[in-house]
C-alpha cells in the first residue's frame, strides 16, 4: 500500500514539472541586457497569442527572441526592432500598437462605448423618473371597484 502511495504521488508530481531551456545570451552590457528583456515582454509571440517572447517556449518566440539579441547587440533602436516585427508579423506583434489611423478603433473604440453606454443609461434613469414622478389620478369608478375587492377579500 505504501509503494501504491509513493507511485500515485510521483506521478502526480511528475506531471506539475516541465523543463523548459532557457535563454540565455551574453549581451555587452547591462543597459543592451535590459533593453533585450524589455522589447522582448513588449513583443507578442505569433503562435501563442497570449504570451510575450519572453514568456513563450514556442519555436519561432525563440527566434524572436535571438533577432531581438542580435539586433540589440547591433546597436539598432527600440524603435527600428519594434518596426521590423511590426513590418514582418503586423500590428499583431505589438502589446501596445501605435496609434494611428489604422489602429483608432481599437484605442477609441472602448471610449466610445463606454461614451454611448453612458447616454443611453442616462436616457434610460431620466425616462423612469419621469414616468414615476407623475401623480396617478384614479376616478371615482375605479375607487369603488378597488373598494368591493377589497370587501370582497375580508368576507372570504
Amino acid at each position: 500500500m505504501k509503494r501504491l502511495f509513493q507511485l500515485v504521488a510521483i506521478m502526480l508530481f511528475a506531471g506539475a514539472v516541465q523543463a523548459t531551456p532557457i535563454d540565455t545570451y551574453e549581451f555587452q552590457n547591462e543597459a543592451n541586457r535590459e533593453r533585450g528583456v524589455k522589447l522582448a515582454a513588449e513583443l507578442r509571440c505569433p503562435q501563442c497569442q497570449n504570451q510575450n517572447l519572453h514568456d513563450s517556449n514556442s519555436p519561432i518566440a525563440k527566434d524572436m527572441r535571438i533577432q531581438v539579441y542580435e539586433m540589440v547587440e547591433q546597436g539598432k533602436s527600440n524603435d527600428e526592432i519594434v518596426r521590423y516585427f511590426t513590418d514582418r508579423y503586423g500590428d499583431f506583434v505589438r502589446y501596445k500598437p501605435a496609434f494611428d489611423p489604422r489602429t483608432y478603433v481599437l484605442w477609441l473604440g472602448p471610449v466610445a462605448f463606454l461614451l454611448v453606454g453612458g447616454l443611453a443609461l442616462f436616457a434610460f434613469v431620466r425616462k423612469q423618473r419621469q414616468q414615476t414622478s407623475g401623480a396617478v389620478e384614479v376616478s371615482a369608478a375605479d375607487e369603488a371597484k378597488l373598494a368591493e375587492l377589497l370587501n370582497q377579500d375580508k368576507k372570504a
